[in-house]
């Protein structure tokens, strides 16, 4: 099986750049079967933090929150 750890760095003031690493893992990487784990960095972390992905709706991607329970689903590692 593949493997792959996609790192970010954005927050949550730009929230399209902030989905995108969800979205590729949750809805690209773990759906064609590949082991994939994301590490955030920097402003990155803020967007664990308790009520934050509920605000952070990016532009062409499905809602943050709705990725964070993706990635819980799919078992998708997060590394702060």
């Amino acid at each position: 099986m593949a493997k792959l750890l996609i790192t970010t760095l954005t927050g949550p003031n730009d929230p399209t750049r902030a989905s995108i690493p969800f979205h590729i893992a949750v809805n690209g990487a773990a759906k064609n079967g590949t082991e994939t784990a994301i590490a955030l960095a920097g402003d990155a972390s803020e967007l664990l933090k308790p009520g934050v992905a509920d605000a952070v709706r990016g532009v062409g991607v499905p809602p943050l929150a709705d990725l964070l329970a993706g990635a819980k689903a799919a078992g998708i590692k997060l590394y702060i």
